[in-house]
């Protein structure tokens, strides 16, 4: 009999941690979702509890929710194989208590409720210093570079564990972090009074949803192909939703907006969209790219966008950490409409379940207890 140890090791910042063989029993174990082998499937381990390190929390899970990274691990994907290196617990959203402050932490304290910032940056780039640490350049991602939150205890870098507030259900805010991505892109520009078109329905398409209309969209328009996702979209309160198959959306969009909508937010990941935001943002409108492109190779009309005046952003993650107050205000006030995006709950030993449902395009956001 085996079990995993999570023995830390520093190399600077931020936090690394490599896992070793160990006879079962030699130390105090705690179970955890891992890839354990460079191969498709993750399972669950037995993991030595996590010291807490200079700077660091410990915290005891409550609930985490399954990203679509964790999906491209477990199936093993081109992507996953060229970054993760086994063994490596996995995923980056969840919400706890913490247990256990290390040295040199003055602003948590234990019995705080946090939620997870999946990117650890490293503070003295030229991006974190100019406020930017979204970009950092020494970006490492729990779950990813490091051992992730899939476990019942995991320790993080303080700044990390962002504070939460008690009142917002754990089935919450343990998905702040991809919330957040929602956020950040809907954010990206104004939304008072606007015309929205969002492109893509998968979970960060809904909360964006939902985030529009909190923040005082005029009219949400989205676009999505899957009949289980068209269903969540008409739940959490899209005003027009389109299918491709209802025929050409241009020019049903054209006559939703007339002379364009004033922002695209493109969460799809479909070159279709890419040509669909371009002809549809009016000019001096703003296109927001949060989607991931399998082929990063794509076509646009250039001359269009010029012409049009269209201010095209990159969004990535979370702008660290003015999104994370605009997302606390957002939850504080009860405007946002998440729980239709939240189709199933489970304890976290049924992730076998909760991957296949994803495979199949078959849910929402799952999230996971550690009961």
């Amino acid at each position: 009999m085996y079990s995993w140890q999570i023995t830390p090791r520093f190399a600077g910042h931020p936090r690394q941690s490599c896992i070793k063989r160990r006879c079962a029993g030699t130390f105090q174990n705690v179970k955890a979702i891992a890839k354990v082998r460079p191969e498709p499937g993750v399972e669950i381990v037995d993991v030595d509890e996590p010291e807490v390190g200079r700077g660091e929390v410990k915290i005891r899970l409550e609930a985490a929710s399954v990203c679509g990274t964790d999906l491209h691990i477990y199936t093993w994907d081109q992507w996953a194989a060229s970054r993760i290196h086994p063994p490596r617990i996995i995923g980056h959203e969840f919400c706890g208590t913490i247990e256990a402050i290390g040295a040199g932490v003055t602003d948590r304290a234990v019995g705080d409720f946090v939620s997870s910032e999946s990117h650890i940056i490293c503070g003295h780039c030229k991006q974190c210093l100019h406020g930017q640490g979204h970009v950092c350049v020494n970006t490492k991602i729990l779950g990813v570079d490091v051992d992730g939150g899939f476990a019942s205890h995991v320790s993080i870098p303080a700044q990390n564990a962002r504070l939460t507030d008690r009142s917002i259900p754990k089935e919450i805010a343990c998905f702040q972090d991809a919330l957040g991505n929602a956020v950040h892109t809907a954010m990206a520009g104004p939304l008072a009074g606007q015309t929205v078109l969002i492109t893509g329905m998968g979970p960060i398409g809904l909360f964006a949803v939902s985030v529009c209309k909190a923040a005082g969209a005029a009219k949400v328009i989205v676009t999505e192909v899957s009949p289980y996702r068209i269903e969540l979209a008409e739940k959490v309160g899209a005003d027009v939703i389109l299918s491709p198959n209802d025929g050409n959306l241009s020019e049903i969009i054209a006559k939703e907006a007339p002379g364009g909508v004033d922002a695209t937010l493109e969460m799809s990941g479909h070159p279709s969209s890419l040509e669909l935001a371009v002809q549809c943002t009016r000019p001096g409108g703003r296109i927001s790219l949060l989607g991931v492109y399998g082929n990063p190779m794509q076509t646009l009309d250039m001359n269009a966008v010029i012409f049009k005046g269209i201010d095209v952003q990159g969004i990535v993650g979370r702008n660290l950490w003015e999104t994370w107050d605009q997302m606390t205000g957002l939850l504080k006030s009860g405007k946002l409409n998440l729980m239709p995006v939240i189709t199933h709950e489970m304890h976290y030993t049924e992730f076998q379940n909760a991957m296949e449902l994803m495979k199949k395009g078959k849910a929402g956001k799952v999230v996971f207890t550690f009961e």
